[in-house]
């Protein structure tokens, strides 16, 4: 059987984190899905500026859009919202047979107004609508300016994948903005039932630390800081709150391990696809990942829910003089500061792309 085959069997998902029309027009999706058991799929910045970028194969859309009097972030949404409703409709039979658990594609609102409470609420209700498909999460930064934005979008009903997690705390603040607005829901007699992961990026600590870490504890950073967020996950799963609301009908907010391409060079291409291998959990990873996995994974022993020797771990890095509390808030930091120089670079491609395929038509 084949090994992303066992992974799923195991009861975790496997997401890609990519998406372009090349992708799409090729096959290499449907591929995916029918060969290596794919049931959902990531978009980012960088990833959409990367596609767009490259070849010819948006052209022709933004030369209509633009005729429309579309640019700008206008532009990319649209853009983005072509490539995500296609990939959405390979993912309905998946998103059908789960009952709405599984089959998810994903969009970014605007980096640029992560600090903006009503900013993200607005745009997110603005994607939502504009997504027209059952199966599209929109995603917010999980930074604590936007927690409001996560109960308010929950509250209004719209799939929400909250991003650039880090750290245990960081997560169980996605879930309590999420519960908020489920019980609001509740209160109301409103349907309990909306989707929502909480995505924790794991690949980044250990690049951080690559050069202060003892030899010992090399790539094993990011594994410690999942295996305590799992068992915080499954505790909450088993809390009388939650319990609470899953008896009026509301879904747990679903796991999902982000950022785990390998970025050591000296560490397994599969590292963080083995390690966190975990049922009630999602692993988005890149291509390259994915097919390493394919084609050489292991899927032993899964994480265990009282969060295996995380803290025994994440003291020896604190002994070691990496104050892995501070550490968090500073990987959120940058990572949030990074997807909005992404966001620039992406809207200078459109800019650019824009000149070119209509250089002389608006004259």
């Amino acid at each position: 059987m084949n090994p992303t085959k066992r992974l799923h069997d195991l009861g975790q998902s496997l997401w890609v984190d990519n998406i372009d029309r090349d992708m799409l027009a090729s096959g290499t999706l449907r591929g995916y899905i029918d060969e290596l058991s794919v049931t959902g799929l990531t978009s980012n910045p960088t990833i959409f500026d990367n596609a767009i970028g490259k070849g010819e194969a948006y052209d022709d859309s933004i030369r209509k859009l633009h005729d429309e009097g579309k640019e700008g972030e206008d532009l990319f949404f649209a853009l983005a919202l072509e490539d995500l409703r296609e990939a959405a409709d390979l993912f309905v039979a998946v998103h059908e047979r789960t009952d709405g658990v599984d089959g998810w594609v994903s969009l970014e609102v605007s980096p640029r107004i992560a600090d903006d409470t009503e900013a993200t609420i607005e745009q997110v209700k603005e994607l939502h609508e504009q997504s027209r498909r059952n199966n599209i999460f929109i995603k917010i930064p999980g930074t604590m300016a936007a927690d409001k934005a996560i109960e308010e979008s929950i509250y209004a009903g719209i799939p929400v994948n909250v991003t650039l997690l880090f750290s245990t705390d960081q997560y169980l603040a996605a879930a309590e903005a999420y519960m908020c607005g489920i019980e609001r829901r509740i209160e109301e007699g409103k349907d309990p039932e909306v989707a929502s992961v909480a995505s924790l990026f794991i690949s980044r600590w250990d690049k951080a630390v690559a050069d202060e870490a003892p030899e010992e504890l090399r790539s094993k950073l990011g594994i410690a800081v999942a295996q305590r967020t799992y068992r915080a996950y499954r505790e909450l799963l088993d809390s009388d709150r939650w319990q609470r609301l899953e008896n009026e009908g509301a879904r747990p907010q679903r796991m999902l391990w982000a950022s785990t391409g390998t970025k050591d060079p000296e560490a397994s291409d599969v590292l963080y696809v083995e390690a966190l291998a975990a049922p009630l959990t999602i692993n988005t990873m890149p291509d390259k990942t994915l097919l390493a996995f394919a084609d050489h994974g292991e899927t032993g022993e899964h994480l265990s829910p009282d969060g295996g020797d995380s803290e025994q771990v994440l003291a020896a890095f604190n002994e070691a003089g990496i104050d892995t509390d501070q550490l968090a808030k500073q990987l959120q930091k940058e990572g949030a500061e990074t997807f909005v120089k992404s966001w620039g670079e992406l809207l200078g491609t459109i800019d650019e792309k824009t000149r070119q395929v209509t250089a002389g038509s608006d004259a």
